[in-house]
């Protein structure tokens, strides 16, 4: 069982590499063209409404309502019963997300103003976004039945494609701005039409693959269809306490839209790294172990329950701990390697650093969010993490307040990643609580390897990276390489202390159940 999770996990994070970095290219391309004024500002709150969206309908709760019920009918009912409900699912969402998506394009200068309120004061910025939302705002359409698709591929294991098809985003912003941005009266409004066919060429990406497991249906209304109620009961709740971290996220910009020039861009560029292991290691795990959940849950086979949770905690964990502390320690010359040329200056990655610093900060606790919302999704309980992300975005709320004042926009990001550890905190108690999660044997002795590894790995980027300025002053190539050489020996060291404190691969399996 461990070694068919971690075959899909590696997949996964294979396939998410390979976006990632083709990410980073795009925001190599981003920043040297537009840098981090009036324009990129615009843009990113422009693309950050319907994303945010997105990963309510999409990645969040739709697909960890869909799954479980799209799961148990496929272990239970006919394969005539499967496809209608894909079917009904299909035409239902379709239906809602094309009204959703019609009135978005026309509300867009409210939607501008209630989530970026402080360009009111630049008519500029303001009318700017506010074109480009209506463009950028069916995106939201297109992935959700993309990730619709994905949910059904994932279920039958089917990980590769689904995991692939965030590249072609990319793909299509960095086509935009090299190849149709000098051809445009306002270059960044061409990234809001490759944002557009993004989402198109995203969700024809996927259709051959369904058309192979015969799930290529035509859609159709069916929201009284029993399994389309289940799915929409479930999902209701799940809106918000599966996104808790996106909620503080679009808080944080629109906070920010208030300070500076250049915050909102600050904010979206540290957050990027941020994303990086984020989604390489925790929504990978996340996407791998829902499926094994939910059956799990649905034959009633607890102790595989627990043990599948544990062999994710612990990976998360393994992972997460030296990312977040690679990643505070390397936030300066990693911003300064990838954006740092053509109109994003030494300030800007100076300032994009120090909130790099405080996501970091939460990075492991946004992982063990990914590995335990799972736990509840599967089981169909909707309910408590929502009652729990109410919690987590109140506090966020506070803490947004509190800190902005003295730090600017760093004190957002540190709101951010300590509200995702009270989040995290209260899922894994609840869990405990419940007797749902049971830990496995060694996890002190686990803590103190990792714990160790991670110390020592710090002591030598510290010792190592020295200061920003001579990062700086080294090209394109010089940077590359230096970074290269420092993620690779902080990676060697961390992997070096683990062996020598006998954490070996084996210990890292799911036991057979008895």
């Amino acid at each position: 069982m461990s070694r068919k999770l971690l075959k899909s996990t590696g997949t996964v994070t294979g396939m998410t590499f390979i976006s990632r970095v083709l990410g980073f290219v795009r925001d190599m391309v981003l920043a040297q063209t537009f840098g981090a004024g009036a324009a990129s500002d615009a843009f990113f709150v422009a693309f950050k409404i319907p994303n945010f969206m997105r990963r309510l309908f999409a990645e969040g709760a739709f697909s960890l309502a869909f799954v479980p019920v799209f799961s148990e009918y496929k272990a239970t009912a006919s394969p005539e019963a499967l496809r209608e409900l894909a079917s009904r699912v299909a035409g239902t969402l379709g239906g809602f997300l094309l009204v959703v998506t019609l009135v978005g394009q026309l509300a867009s200068p409210a939607l501008v103003a209630v989530f970026a309120p402080g360009f009111l004061d630049d008519p500029e910025r303001y009318e700017l976004a506010r074109d480009m939302l209506r463009l950028t705002f069916p995106y939201l359409f297109f992935i959700s039945l993309t990730a619709f698709a994905g949910g059904m591929l994932n279920s039958f294991g089917r990980f590769a494609v689904p995991a692939f098809t965030p590249v072609l985003l990319n793909v299509c912003l960095i086509t935009a701005a090299v190849g149709f941005a000098p051809h445009f009266a306002r270059p960044i409004m061409a990234l809001a039409w490759g944002v557009f066919f993004a989402g198109l060429v995203q969700l024809l990406f996927q259709l051959p693959a369904l058309r192979r497991l015969d799930l290529l249906v035509m859609p159709r209304w069916g929201w009284r269809s029993p399994g389309v109620q289940r799915i929409m009961k479930l999902m209701i709740p799940a809106l918000f306490g599966s996104s808790v971290a996106q909620i503080n996220l679009l808080f944080d910009t629109l906070l920010a839209s208030f300070l500076v020039t250049g915050s909102v861009s600050w904010l979206y560029y540290s957050d990027r790294l941020m994303e990086f292991p984020l989604g390489m290691f925790g929504v990978a795990l996340g996407t791998v172990i829902l499926p094994s959940l939910s059956r799990h849950h649905a034959q009633n086979s607890t102790e595989d329950f627990s043990r599948t949770l544990d062999w994710a905690l612990r990976w998360a964990l393994l992972m997460g701990a030296p990312a977040a502390a690679g990643l505070a320690m390397l936030a300066g010359p990693m911003l300064t390697t990838l954006f740092q040329y053509g109109a994003f200056s030494v300030e800007d990655a100076r300032k994009a650093s120090h909130s790099l610093i405080a996501y970091a900060i939460g990075l492991q606790a946004f992982m063990l969010i990914k590995v335990l919302a799972p736990a509840f999704y599967s089981r169909q309980d909707t309910r408590t993490p929502v009652r729990i992300g109410i919690i987590a975005m109140v506090a966020n709320m506070a803490m947004n307040v509190a800190l902005i004042f003295p730090l600017a926009h760093v004190g957002l990001a540190l709101a951010t990643s300590l509200s995702a550890f009270l989040n995290a905190g209260l899922l894994l108690r609840r869990l405990r609580r419940d007797d749902v999660y049971r830990p496995g044997a060694g996890w002190l002795v686990f803590l103190g390897r990792v714990a160790i590894a991670c110390l020592a790995m710090v002591a030598l980027l510290y010792w190592g990276t020295g200061a920003l300025e001579t990062w700086a002053e080294d090209g394109a190539l010089g940077r590359s390489l230096r970074l290269l050489g420092w993620i690779s020996a902080g990676a060697a060291m961390y992997g070096s202390v683990l062996f020598l404190g006998g954490v070996r691969p084996r210990d890292l399996r799911i036991t057979a159940s008895s």
